[in-house]
């Protein structure tokens, strides 16, 4: 596990049923390279390790060795419950109509973890950042339990980012 230097976040992630192995491959790159401490992995999203035990080389292939350093666990409970007894904040990557924008999250994040009379760094806080599906996004049970639901603005004719792409817009835009 990644040691955090003092009065730094840390930041976790959770990828709850992203169906494309080449996106979680690429999100554990970006995760690594954001300092991300741990990626929990939950429904049907797939691990560097298959049920057999073996290394799935089609993830690894575009981890480019993160599928290595990264920690990660397949959670055995369900997100919902998981998320019921993170202690920390919890901040979801999705279009809602309790959305804001992105660039807005950091002050979100600390402004109840920080001592308004010093002008120093906002204090450590340990962050759960959730992405999910790529085509139907979090379920309604998981976004109820954020804390925050961030948007990344849509500027062309999609709607949306593919979710690895998200992930790194969402990690340099907050933590970076």
């Amino acid at each position: 596990m990644k040691k955090m230097a003092s009065g730094q976040s840390e930041v976790l992630l959770l990828l709850h049923d992203i169906r494309s192995i080449h996106n979680v491959g690429s999100i554990f790159r970006t995760a690594d390279a954001f300092g991300v401490t741990r990626i929990f992995l939950s429904g049907y999203t797939p691990a560097p390790i298959d049920r057999f035990g073996r290394r799935r080389a089609d993830l690894a292939k575009v981890a480019l060795g993160a599928e290595k350093s990264m920690a990660w666990e397949k959670l055995e409970e369900s997100p919902v419950e998981f998320i019921e007894k993170f202690d920390g904040k919890i901040v979801a990557i999705e279009q809602d109509s309790r959305s804001v924008d992105y660039r807005d999250v950091r002050a979100k994040v600390y402004r109840k973890n920080s001592d308004s009379s010093k002008k120093s760094t906002p204090s450590a806080v340990k962050i759960l950042l959730i992405l999910g599906n790529e085509v139907g996004g979090i379920n309604r049970d998981i976004l109820d339990l954020a804390d925050i639901i961030a948007e990344i603005p849509m500027r062309g004719t999609k709607e949306s980012l593919n979710v690895s792409v998200a992930a790194g817009i969402a990690l340099f835009g907050i933590f970076g």
